[in-house]
């Protein structure tokens, strides 16, 4: 009888555990999602990203563009202009290194549309306070530059999430679309310069452009960022634990020299033409779009490249490449070669700063934190950069100053391999959208 009660209890949990197993297995069928759901969710987010990177670079670029114009209305030297520019870059800087606070609380989406109005706000502030001199001009800039910085983060950190759910590589050509927007808004800002229409319609009507078409654009992004309380209430890991950590601190050092690069170029090419090379406005501008034009090239098609060739030996050509458009800028002596070596400069630069976030993001529980020290290392080109080209503006020149990039892209070379991808380290994917939260 022993015997019969115990094997009875037995048989009994055999059969619940079996049963148990069966629901589990039920709901979790009911549960997953239908892989026609899943194309569709990170369709959706992925053209989010896009819309997201082309409308920030669109801004930029219809402000880059104008420098020139609103240099001449200020009656400025290189010196002066390039701590103008200081104000944007110092903007980044203060924004970034809170914005993986700010991503870990609020997630992506609330992120980027919250800022997108910040920036929006800064350059409609350029475009009525340039007229006024100074002050107004830098206010402006510095609102830009802090709604930018997290924006860039958490649309990076956005972009990572759609590159691991579709398991390939795509983040160079989201980062092809902020090319894509830059080309845009400087073919415009060229245009509408060689028409003499005025700096304030044109920023007024991007700035109105920007705040109506982001917060609808990052609707559907994925809802990742933002970190729930763990299940077992252990306090999450800080995200400003990633500031110790080595390999991070490296892809920003990286991050720093190709975003010193890109920086150079978006900020001082189209100036050096003009006073280096006595060209017409409208061809610094265009000179400008080509090397925009370039970089939006180099990105969209360099994920294949990276995917053949592996990240260390695509970024290293990166740097050798860029070098060699430089120094046909800077020494060439004419305006043909130079927009050859605009061209060179702008491949050269694509492939740095997108990649360096992929390294940043390639453990994606930390995405966030990484993403955002990776930046805030990288944006202190954009806070050096402006005012050592224009200190060294003013006693070489604006297009001979340009040659300190050589520096930063030798040092590139020589750490790139900090951005060797990690072991795969990924999380169950979650498919809601941030408007399901």
């Amino acid at each position: 009888m022993n015997g019969s009660e115990s094997s009875e209890p037995s048989a009994s949990s055999s059969r619940n555990a079996s049963s148990g197993r069966n629901a589990s297995s039920s709901r979790s069928a009911r549960s997953a999602p239908s892989p026609g759901r899943v194309d569709a969710v990170v369709g959706r987010a992925t053209l989010g990203v896009y819309v997201a990177f082309f409308a920030n670079g669109f801004a930029f670029a219809s402000w880059a563009a104008r420098i020139p114009q609103v240099r001449t209305k200020l009656d400025v030297n290189p010196g002066q202009l390039g701590l103008i520019l200081l104000a944007m870059a110092c903007g980044s800087i203060i924004a970034m290194p809170l914005s993986g606070w700010v991503v870990t609380h609020i997630g992506t989406a609330r992120a980027v549309a919250f800022m997108s109005l910040v920036m929006a706000a800064g350059v409609a502030t350029v475009a009525i306070g340039y007229q006024h001199g100074v002050t107004p001009t830098v206010i402006g800039l510095f609102l830009a530059g802090f709604g930018s910085g997290t924006w860039d983060v958490a649309m990076n950190v956005q972009g990572a999430a759609v590159e691991q759910r579709l398991g390939r590589a795509i983040m160079p050509r989201f980062h092809a679309g902020w090319s894509i927007g830059t080309f845009i808004g400087a073919l415009i800002g060229a245009l509408l310069v060689a028409v003499h229409v005025g700096v304030t319609p044109q920023l007024l009507v991007v700035a109105a452009l920007i705040a109506v078409a982001v917060p609808l654009g990052v609707r559907n992004f994925l809802a990742v960022g933002k970190h729930p309380p763990a299940a077992d209430g252990a306090a999450p890991r800080s995200p400003f634990k990633a500031w110790t950590e080595p390999r991070t601190l490296l892809v920003g050092v990286f991050v720093l020299c190709f975003a010193f690069t890109e920086g150079t170029g978006n900020d001082w090419l189209g100036v050096a033409m003009i006073d280096g090379y006595h060209s017409a406005p409208a061809i610094g501008s265009f000179t400008f779009a080509v090397f925009v034009g370039a970089m939006t090239i180099g990105r969209w098609f360099g994920p294949g490249l990276i995917d053949r060739h592996g990240r260390v030996v695509m970024l290293r050509s990166s740097a050798v490449l860029a070098l060699v458009g430089l120094v046909l800028v800077v020494f060439s002596g004419t305006i043909p070669t130079a927009m050859i070596g605009a061209l060179l400069w702008g491949l050269g630069a694509s492939l740095g700063f997108p990649v360096g976030m992929s390294a940043a993001s390639d453990d994606p529980s930390h995405a966030a934190a990484r993403v955002s020290v990776v930046a805030s290392i990288g944006y202190a080109a954009f806070l050096a950069g402006p005012p050592l080209i224009g200190f060294l503006g003013n006693h070489l020149g604006v297009r001979h100053a340009l040659i300190a990039v050589a520096a930063l892209l030798a040092l590139a070379a020589l750490i790139v391999d900090a951005c060797r991808p990690l072991p795969a380290t990924r999380e169950p994917a979650d498919l809601q959208t941030a408007a399901d939260r």
